[in-house]
Parts: structure tokens; sequence; C-alpha cells
């Protein structure tokens, strides 16, 4: 508000010094037929640059006293011309400043009062009438017209402020899942190698000191991926390639179990369909290795025109209603909200007695 004050004295000056040069130089004019410059009229030309100056806190109030001195300067015989700089500047200013109801009364009473003073010093022809109400309406017009294309870009920048604003928050709630899917299956990874690893150091050493190796290999990646996501936070930094398909062999190497990895077909992916089945066969590999730790898991993605179809089916645990009992988490729910996200459709459920997760992805047309 302050900067907006502030350009208020500069515009009175402006004015000031404007009414100042063209007063004198239509006095110098219309000598022959007009009265000469003095002192009140001086002090009447000062009243509109005054009126500009406190315009803003007193609308009403400084459009009246500048449209007054104006009609004063006229009735006293002065020059015409340098009097309706002041009332013209003040019209314009109400119309931006959002009054534009006074701003149109004000103009009438002024179009008023000047048709009334020229048909009482016997300027009665329509030609001058008509010359008058141009012109009034032409400021009026232009005022209007600065007005809205001033609303239309503030309406613009605002919803490009609103858009920007949404799009801060899909991001933060892309890393939120992101951060989830990382955090999810590394730290169940690390929990099932640690448990076999305790299970295992006494009875059969090599086999702890692979499950001790892939708990460290976890725990490196997962640092990694966290640092990938949260240099996003960071201005200016640049993401790190995200999670993709190309990575599924490293993903099942470091799950620990018996994986079976089948692609039908081959296609380009958008990134984000590549990073939304990434974490949902990640998701079902943490899935399966929390509730039916030994079984045997297949992994099959079908490439097709319109879809992507990721599959990944378990053997189970030999207990039933394992993942039932104990799937209380957000991972199937973060799964189907990856897939809606893109339009898709995801389900998880019993398959025989195993457990099989399903996501269909819609694809882009291939382009040739």
């Amino acid at each position: 508000m302050r900067g907006k004050h502030g350009f208020d004295p500069y515009l009175a000056l402006i004015v000031a010094v404007a009414q100042q040069v063209i007063g004198r130089g239509a006095s110098w004019g219309q000598r022959a037929e007009r009265e000469a410059l003095d002192p009140y009229g001086y002090a009447l030309l000062l009243i509109g640059p005054l009126a500009v100056l406190l315009h803003r806190r007193f609308p009403l109030l400084t459009t009246a006293a500048a449209l007054l001195a104006s009609d004063l300067f006229l009735i006293g015989g002065y020059a015409y011309g340098p009097s309706f700089v002041s009332p013209g500047v003040l019209l314009v200013l109400l119309v931006l400043r959002g009054r534009r109801l006074m701003a149109w009364v004000m103009a009438a009473m002024s179009l008023l009062s000047i048709l009334t003073y020229a048909w009482a010093v016997g300027k009665r022809d329509l030609f001058h009438s008509v010359w008058i109400l141009t012109s009034v309406m032409l400021l009026m017009v232009v005022a209007e017209l600065v007005k809205t294309v001033k609303e239309r870009r503030a309406e613009r920048e605002r919803v490009e402020e609103e858009e920007a604003r949404r799009q801060a928050s899909e991001e933060r709630l892309t890393m939120a899942q992101e951060l989830h899917d990382v955090l999810a299956h590394n730290i169940s990874l690390i929990h099932v190698q640690a448990s076999t690893a305790l299970h295992l150091i006494d009875d059969n050493p090599e086999q702890a000191r692979t499950a001790l190796a892939t708990i460290k290999t976890a725990s490196k990646e997962v640092l990694g991926e966290l640092r990938s996501v949260l240099n996003v936070l960071r201005e200016g930094a640049p993401r790190s390639p995200t999670a993709g398909l190309d990575r599924l062999d490293e993903l099942i190497e470091r799950s620990g179990l018996d994986v079976a990895l089948k692609r039908v077909g081959s296609r380009p992916l958008p990134p984000q369909v590549e990073r939304a089945a990434y974490r949902i066969v990640q998701e079902s590999l943490t899935n399966a290795a929390r509730h039916a730790p030994g079984a045997r898991v297949s992994v099959r993605l079908e490439y097709g025109e319109r879809e992507l179809v990721v599959r990944v089916t378990d053997t189970g645990s030999g207990t039933p209603g394992a993942l039932a009992e104990s799937g209380s988490g957000n991972g199937i729910p973060g799964m189907r909200e990856r897939a809606s996200a893109l339009g898709g459709t995801l389900v998880a459920g019993p398959s025989g007695a195993g457990f099989q997760v399903e996501a269909r992805l819609p694809l882009p047309e291939e382009r040739s």
C-alpha cells in the first residue's frame, strides 16, 4: 500500500505543472476573448492538484472540489482548457479505484455544468454540445477499458497463483507417496533380512552374512532414494532420475525373494507411468516379503497399445489370511491412489493360496 500511495504526490505534481503550462499558453492564445490569469485564477488551478493528492482518502469530496474549481475558473472568464485537466484525472482515478458509479455520476454532473455554462454565454450550437459530450464519454470509456484490462490481468495472475499452489500441493503429495514407498519397502526388507540373520547367525553364518550384506545394500539404497526425493526441496536443485522399470532387476535382486520377471511386449512409457509401475511392483514385493516370506513371486508386465498391465502374484506363506490379518497399513490404498491418479485401476486380493495385485495403467497412443 505504501508504494501505491507514493505515486499520488508525483501525479499531483504532474497535474499541477500541466495545468500551469496549459493555463499560460491558453491564456495567451485566448487573450482577445478571455481574462488573463491572476492570483485568483492560479489559486483555482492549484485546487485540482491538491485534490489529486488527497483523492485516495477523500474520493467524493476531492472530486467535487475539483469540479467546483473548474466551474469557478470558467465563470471567472479565464481561458478554456487548463481547468479540465484535474477533473479528467480524478474521474479516471475513480474508475480505476473501483468507484465506477460515483465516477459516472460525477462525469454527468461535470457534463451538465459545462453545457450549462456554454449555453449561458451564448454557445448554443449543436456541434459544440456534441463535442463536449463526446469528449467526456470518450474519457470515461477509455478509463473503463483500462480498468477492465487491469481486472483481467489481476484475475489471470490470481489463477496462475492458484495453479502454482495446486501444483506445489500435488508435488508434496507425490513426495509423500515416494517417501512412503521407499521407506516401506526398504525398512521391511531390512527387517526381514535382520530376522533371518539373527535366526541363522549361530547355525549358518554364511547365510547370515548374505542377509547382512542385503541389509547393507538396502540401507544404502534407501539413503540414496531419500536424498533423491528430498533434493527437490532445495531451490534450484535438479531432481535425480526417478525410479523406473529399467531398475526392476535391481529391485528384485534386493528383495531376497524368489521372483520370476516376465515382460510381454515393449514400448516407451511416460515417466509418471514408469514411476507408478515401479512403485506398485516395489510395494507388492514388500507385502510378499512381509506377509509371505519364502513364497515364490511372479511379476508380469504386459505392454499393450492402450494400457500397461502390471501383475504381481505370490504363492502364499501357507498361513491362510496372513495378509488380511496384518495388512492394515497404507500399502494397497497407496497403490490404488497411484493408479487412480493416472486414470487406471488396481485390484488386490487373494489368488489361490497366495495374493495377487493387478494394475492397469492407461497409455497414450504411440506416434508413428
